[in-house]
């Protein structure tokens, strides 16, 4: 897929978000973007919708419950509930996706929330979550080589809203990539993200 191509798309299924999660969705020579991650950790199947409107936009996902999903069977013994921190990682990931069908360049890494309200659960038996997202502005820091999107999110359990996240940002920066896992380089220590404090 060319990278025109992966911009203009509006809705992605799981074997593409696979690909990019891997690296190999796009077309060899494209610009270096940030990854989403891997299972287990993907927390969505597919992307639904994608709008885009000048900074603004929005981001649709779903996620289909596995009775066995690895969480279930820690999370906890003979009570198991889907961790409410996984449905914000879920949030965090699609915004950062959304910084790249944006064009932008640079690892993305989650920059925190102002507010996260939990009022209800999922459990092994549920069937499909739903992830919602708004878009309420991306930020472009030229000189510091980022960019932050900032979000509302809220997720949906068969149709219920349980979950809502409140300015949600996500940034992407050049220069931080650690492409060499596990040697030890100069991007192997983590630490604070200077870029992010130029913001």
């Amino acid at each position: 897929m060319t990278h025109s191509e992966f911009t203009g798309k509006t809705a992605f299924h799981k074997e593409e978000l696979l690909a990019y999660a891997n690296g190999t969705l796009l077309d060899p020579g494209s610009p270096e973007m940030g990854r989403l991650p891997s299972p287990p950790l993907l927390m969505f199947d597919r992307i639904v919708e994608i709008e885009h409107d000048a900074a603004r936009g929005r981001i649709v996902a779903e996620q289909d419950i596995a009775l066995d999903a690895w969480y279930f069977w820690c999370h906890f013994r003979n009570d198991p509930v889907q961790p409410g921190c996984l449905g914000v990682d879920a949030i965090w990931q699609l915004i950062g996706f959304y910084l790249m069908l944006r064009g932008v360049h640079g690892c993305g890494r989650a920059l925190g929330c102002k507010e996260v309200e939990f009022a209800g659960q999922i459990r092994p038996h549920n069937r499909l979550v739903r992830y919602e997202i708004a878009i309420k502005r991306v930020s472009h820091f030229r000189e510091a080589g980022s960019a932050i999107a900032t979000g509302d999110g809220a997720v949906f359990v068969d149709g219920e809203a349980i979950y809502t996240v409140r300015d949600a940002r996500v940034g992407a920066f050049i220069g931080i990539q650690y492409p060499d896992y596990p040697q030890h380089s100069p991007n192997s220590l983590g630490g604070i993200t200077r870029e992010a404090l130029k913001q």
